[in-house]
């Protein structure tokens, strides 16, 4: 019986396997979505996954375990200054795939896996348009004070 034996070999050598979910879980960190066909995203979604964890964590042991596993310094610190703290309080699920249909070329099934919305992330992107809106009405607000007294005089 094969229970709970989990192989992902995709026609390539191991080292190119840890290097091609690497690079991907990199991409998946700097962009927030990439695009990749349905048996890469389920992988990509376990190491991302437990990469968010050892985001979660925040030591020095874990934050040298991701490095060991993704090889970009720059990327685990986003990881771990940036992604992983707007998932503190979600114990799992960090990342979502949406199935888009397959490919022109060869009918791979094609999805997008992405992370999912955190609080810290809406948020930020609430108050954003939100400020921009507020520093041209705080601009204007004095202005018509200082015109409605030269109106009474």
């Amino acid at each position: 019986m094969r229970h709970r034996k989990h192989t992902f070999k995709i026609g390539r050598t191991s080292g190119h396997r840890k290097s091609l979910l690497a690079n991907a879980v990199c991409s998946l960190i700097e962009h927030g979505r990439i695009k990749t066909t349905l048996v890469k995203a389920k992988e990509i979604r376990r190491v991302a996954e437990k990469m968010v964890t050892f985001g979660k964590i925040g030591t020095l042991h874990t934050r040298k375990l991701a490095i060991a596993t993704l090889h970009q310094v720059d990327k685990v610190r986003t990881l771990f200054d940036v992604i992983a703290p707007g998932f503190k309080e979600r114990p799992g699920g960090y990342t979502r795939i949406m199935k888009l249909g397959p490919r022109i070329g060869d009918a791979a099934e094609m999805c997008l896996i992405e992370f999912v919305e955190n609080d810290a992330t809406v948020k930020a992107r609430k108050e954003a348009p939100a400020a921009a809106e507020e520093a041209p009405k705080a601009e204007e607000a004095p202005k018509a004070e200082a015109e409605a007294p030269k109106a009474e005089n």
